[in-house]
């Protein structure tokens, strides 16, 4: 068996440079299923060629759609056969490290006539899919897992249509109510999913990119945070042409990097600003972060803009309740951040980190304590005392997000830190360690 990657960083001091992250993971996701249930052909633009995309993009080639690409610059072309266009693959369906695939693929898969099997690797099989089977379950649909919710995830396929349902998430999270809505479109008669807090809403922008009826109810009952998503069955999509904008996840890194550096700026290029996804810059900026938003404009009916950032003196703070949901995947640089701030940075409401590629809450907080920044770990949050960040091997639990957080906390390091499991990077950012390097880290891969 061969050694997994680590990576191992030098101290850093100023950085300055003008980089393009790869395209947005969740639309890329999305770009490749609901070109493959749409009828025609979908052209896509700036696709991001990570394993987790990649292993989307092979799960439906397996069920018989024909997908070119991604070639040097990054543009795939879908070739959709329509709602019933997909076959019974040959074997076992390998998802690699992607939770988003697994969850949403189950909502499709819930509704084909024939039987299917996903699992990945040993990071994706210990992830809990209960909260995706319960639902589907409630719509008529043939579906298990382990008996603890784990994966593999075993579809029988159902005899006739799903049955549409009104369900409340119990908490707020995409890829659930993504997986609800998907299995929407294969029942009969019109499904609504209640979320109790904002979450992502590539889904249903994409949807309807696509042609496919969505509607969404605000502020119910007179709540601001609580949404209702309507999908009605038997509608049908239309291939089209997507632009697929930066991962403001991937660029998250980069405008942490700006800020805590000794002196120096960066420009990220092409970032989409979602508003469901720019809770993180609402935290960095809440927290004294010279942010400058440019540029603004719309790419594939998602806004993007670009962001300079400039070196910072941070503040702690309490993180607003409701930018929680709307920066889940960006909390571990975050926590980055909060250990170089001045002060207590205090976050509730979290419990949604915990059931990530790893449990991100603790596995951040075991990095931080070796590196000798004071915290302290609640069953939904964590308290940061920032301070100085030390030397010291971090284990990422393969883990892609702690991997590269950790990479950008050498900007302010007294020694070298050494990084296990850091193969997961290559899932959501391939070129992470070269554009690293090109704006003043200092990173190894061994």
């Amino acid at each position: 068996m061969s050694q997994s990657l680590s990576f191992t960083t030098q101290p850093g001091n100023a950085v300055s440079g003008d980089v393009t992250v790869p395209g947005d993971k969740s639309c890329s996701h999305r770009s490749i299923m609901f070109g493959s249930l749409a009828n025609g052909t979908t052209h896509i633009k700036g696709f991001l060629p990570g394993q987790d995309c990649l292993a989307t993009m092979n799960t439906f080639k397996a069920m018989g759609i024909k997908i070119e690409g991604p070639d040097e610059n990054q543009n795939v072309t879908v070739y959709g056969k329509g709602l019933q266009g997909l076959t019974a693959p040959q074997g076992l369906l390998d998802i690699g490290n992607s939770g988003t695939s697994i969850r949403l693929l189950s909502g499709i898969l819930a509704g084909q006539s024939f039987p299917t099997k996903m699992a990945g690797d040993s990071s994706l099989n210990k992830r809990p899919m209960g909260r995706v089977i319960t639902p589907l379950k409630l719509m008529g649909a043939n579906i298990s897992a382990n008996d603890d919710g784990t994966p593999p995830v075993v579809c029988e396929g159902s005899e006739g249509k799903l049955t549409a349902i009104d369900y409340l998430l119990p908490m707020a999270s995409a890829q659930v109510k993504s997986c609800v809505l998907l299995a929407g479109i294969y029942a009969d008669g019109i499904t609504t999913v209640t979320e109790p807090g904002i979450t992502r809403d590539h889904t249903e922008r994409m949807l309807t990119a696509f042609g496919y009826p969505v509607t969404v109810e605000k502020n119910i009952d007179g709540d601001e945070q609580k949404t209702r998503v309507l999908i009605e069955g038997g509608h049908e999509l239309t291939a089209c042409d997507i632009q697929i904008p930066g991962d403001i996840s991937s660029a998250t890194f980069f405008l942490v990097a700006g800020l805590i550096a000794k002196s120096g700026e960066i420009t990220v290029r092409n970032v989409g600003m979602n508003p469901t996804r720019i809770g993180a810059i609402n935290i960095l900026k809440a927290m004294s972060g010279n942010l400058l938003i440019t540029n603004e404009r719309m790419a594939g009916g998602e806004p993007v803009a670009d962001i300079v950032v400039k070196a910072s003196k941070l503040q702690g703070i309490d993180i607003n309740d409701r930018d929680v949901p709307l920066a889940i995947d960006e909390f571990p640089a975050i926590f980055i951040a909060a250990a170089c701030a001045t002060g207590t940075t205090r976050l509730r409401n979290a419990e949604e980190l915990r059931v990530k590629e790893s449990d991100r809450i603790q596995a951040m907080a075991d990095g931080l304590e070796i590196l000798g920044v004071d915290c302290t770990v609640f069953e939904d949050g964590i308290d940061i005392i920032g301070g100085t960040i030390g030397t010291g091997t971090i284990n990422s639990h393969d883990d892609h997000r702690i991997a590269m957080s950790f990479a950008i906390a050498s900007l302010r390091s007294t020694g070298s830190i050494t990084i296990l499991d850091c193969d997961n990077v290559a899932t959501s950012f391939p070129n992470f360690v070269s554009l690293a390097n090109e704006v003043g880290l200092s990173i190894t891969q061994n």
